[in-house]
């Protein structure tokens, strides 16, 4: 019996998978009012006073559960920044991280803690620690952090401690 010879086809394809996952209470009304009203909260421990921003459920220091939030606005001063200037993949999108940029630590009026983010000036001779920083909002906001807060701006450049 003479074997019958089958071609094959292949085909291959990707398929992308949009899912949604639920932040948590604390995460979600930050990112919501970021996201609807252009404002920052943080979350103040009842025990010793400390603000949060971004918001957790428990203080680091007391450990004691946390429910007061704290309008902070969106102004602050930058507590440390490094200007990066090297390629490398950024993991959130997998594509090449688009340099040079600058990564900011913010410590937003009102608040203890820092936010990390980005600056728009990328001429590390231009900032210093200390400088006024004010938030830049997207019109189009998706309720994610990074994109609904573009970028922070320089407010002046006077140093304050």
């Amino acid at each position: 019996m003479k074997e019958e010879k089958k071609e094959l086809l292949e085909v291959h394809y990707g398929k992308e998978q949009l899912y949604n996952w639920h932040c948590g209470p604390y995460w979600s009304k930050f990112l919501a009012e970021i996201r609807d009203n252009e404002k920052i909260y943080g979350i103040k421990c009842p025990k010793c006073g400390r603000v949060y921003m971004p918001p957790r459920s428990v203080c680091g220091r007391c450990f004691t559960e946390m429910n007061e939030w704290v309008e902070l606005g969106n102004e602050g001063v930058i507590d440390g920044f490094t200007v990066v200037k090297f390629p490398y993949i950024n993991p959130s999108t997998g594509e090449m991280k688009n340099i040079p940029f600058t990564s900011v630590w913010i410590r937003l009026d009102g608040a203890d803690t820092c936010l990390i983010h980005y600056l728009d000036e990328k001429d590390e001779e231009k900032i210093e620690v200390g400088m006024r920083v004010k938030a830049v909002f997207r019109e189009d906001k998706k309720g994610d952090l990074y994109y609904d807060i573009k970028h922070f701006k320089i407010a002046d450049r006077f140093k304050y401690d």
